[in-house]
């Protein structure tokens, strides 16, 4: 049997996150870092499951445009609260204010994962939702927690695979490592449909 044309394919994440990237070396495939030059503004009116995938696809496709032969993957993530996005606070006062209205309410992480491959024509995307359930956070645990851990960087402000998880009652999700960054089954999933050979 022949190999796979996607065998030797560059493989290239299209992000600049390193919680991304630490992730996808779980799959020990050789791969490559681009940061997509993507406005990651949302729409009028729309959605957070709606504003993740299509930034998901917009990243994959900035970054394919660049490695047209390259199998690409793109990711966003928006936290959603009562269909609100929220984004990365990039500071102590809007990490704050995030943590203060997802106390004791249930927030869906939104993280969507593109692949595309501009010269086979591939692409794919999916959405991993994951259920997070905040404790009841008074003003004290909150600024303990910021202080400790700054998760600027993050979406609603919520690490969980670190100090964050002390933060939560419960997560439901049928892909545990899209509350980090990236659904790894998914991403598996796709990538073998473009034509990678995984274990």
């Amino acid at each position: 049997m022949p190999d796979s044309p996607a065998k030797n394919r560059l493989l290239v994440l299209g992000s600049s996150s390193r919680y991304r990237r630490e992730l996808l070396e779980r799959l020990r495939l050789p791969f490559a870092v681009a940061t997509p030059e993507t406005d990651e503004s949302p729409l009028a009116g729309e959605l957070p499951r709606a504003l993740a995938r299509r930034l998901a696809l917009a990243k994959a496709h900035a970054v394919a445009a660049l490695y047209p032969q390259a199998i690409v993957i793109g990711s966003d993530q928006v936290a959603d609260l009562a269909g609100e996005p929220l984004g990365k606070p990039g500071n102590h006062e809007r990490a704050t204010a995030q943590l203060r209205r997802m106390s004791g309410q249930c927030v869906v992480f939104q993280t969507a994962v593109a692949v595309v491959c501009a010269d086979s024509g591939f692409e794919a995307v999916d959405i991993a939702p994951v259920e997070v359930h905040f404790r009841d956070l008074n003003d004290a645990t909150i600024e303990r927690y910021l202080r400790a851990e700054q998760p600027y960087d993050c979406a609603g402000s919520a690490k969980s695979e670190g100090l964050g998880i002390a933060l939560l009652e419960s997560i439901v999700s049928d892909d545990p490592t899209a509350l980090i960054g990236l659904p790894l089954i998914r991403t598996c999933r796709m990538l073998r449909a473009a034509g990678l050979v995984l274990p």
